[in-house]
């Protein structure tokens, strides 16, 4: 495969790439890195990626296993996951800070959660993936996706719940 099949190919979902990365590794410097890695794997397979049915279910699953090895590893034991890909649309000051308070729940709620459950939000919620696309990135079925999402899900909207009928946890 020539550089402008790979280019088409691959740097579709290259910022996808990046932000499942910024997810689990925080910092935006270990998720360029990650990025980076991943775009010379894929490099490197160039000549056999147009044999698989998704590369970018591909480059998704190496994103995780690169990230998730470097979770384990000691130089970054350190990081946790949190989630940075909010923007706001300026409404009112007050909004803002409303929004910006219910948003620092959801990152508590969501870091509290198992990695598994993490992952999952992340993907269907956040970088909308299909269900179908995720067991296969997880290595999962797709009934044990939607159970993990529905009680994540769960957890998440209790917690809210709670928090904006008694004002703190």
């Amino acid at each position: 495969m020539n550089q402008s099949a790979f280019v088409t190919l691959v740097l579709p979902f290259k910022d996808k790439v990046f932000r499942l990365a910024k997810r689990l590794l925080v910092s935006t410097e270990e998720a360029q890195d990650a990025t980076q890695e991943v775009m010379v794997k894929l490099w490197t397979k160039n000549e056999v990626l147009e044999q698989y049915n998704s590369v970018e279910a591909l480059a998704m699953t190496m994103t995780k296993n690169y990230c998730l090895d470097q979770l384990k590893s000691k130089r970054a034991g350190n990081l946790k996951i949190v989630h940075t890909n909010f923007t706001d649309r300026t409404p009112s000051l007050q909004q803002q800070l409303e929004d910006t308070d219910s948003l620092s729940w959801v990152e508590k709620i969501i870091n509290q959660l198992p990695e598994q459950q993490k992952l999952i939000v992340q993907m269907r919620d956040v970088e909308q993936y299909e269900f179908e696309e995720i067991a296969k990135i997880l290595g999962m079925n797709e009934t044990a996706i939607r159970v993990a999402l529905s009680r994540a899900r769960k957890t998440i909207r209790d917690f809210m719940t709670k928090t904006h009928q008694y004002g703190t946890v």
